[in-house]
């Protein structure tokens, strides 16, 4: 995916807060939540998310969101996870 034409999308649908992050592998986070919505193309590397018990594996290319307020953990891979990531104040 065209990380230009994502980052537009983000914009267009309220994700004000965009960036480029990058997170070294570590031991996988304890369960949390965020208080805005998420959602990231992921550009190299890769990061599990664990939601209710069922985990998802994502890799370059592929896209995944999570909603304000919904609990998981993170697991990123041993190269590390750099994403572009928009974060939306939930309303």
């Amino acid at each position: 995916m065209d990380t230009a034409a994502f980052e537009a999308a983000l914009r267009a649908e309220g994700f004000a807060d965009v960036a480029t992050k990058f997170v070294p592998h570590a031991p996988p986070t304890p369960e949390h939540s965020h208080p805005f919505d998420v959602r990231a193309l992921v550009l190299e590397g890769e990061v599990t998310l664990i939601c209710a018990g069922e985990s998802r594996r994502y890799g370059p290319g592929e896209v995944f969101a999570m909603a304000q307020g919904r609990a998981h953990a993170e697991a990123v891979g041993p190269a590390g996870v750099r994403y572009l990531v928009g974060r939306r104040a939930a309303g």
